[in-house]
């Protein structure tokens, strides 16, 4: 229960994933243009929020595309 009152089942409780980073990217652009360069590299254990990302399938591989800002930590 929360300090409002509001009951929250550990069904609805969100929890964490956790993955290698297979690729990345350039980094993101910034509103004046210039790059911000990603701070992950392959290889890197990361765990990320549980319904972030899209999923993607290539033949039987299945990869989870995720933005930098959906990593919770580097392990």
């Amino acid at each position: 229960m929360t300090s409002g009152g509001i009951y929250i089942p550990d069904t609805a409780k969100e929890k964490p994933q956790e993955g290698e980073v297979v690729a990345i990217g350039p980094g993101r652009l910034t509103d004046d243009g210039n790059r911000v360069p990603m701070e992950l590299a392959v290889g890197d254990m990361v765990v990320y929020s549980k319904y972030a990302g899209t999923e993607y399938k290539d033949g039987d591989d299945e990869y989870l595309v995720l933005r930098e800002d959906d990593i919770l930590f580097k392990k």
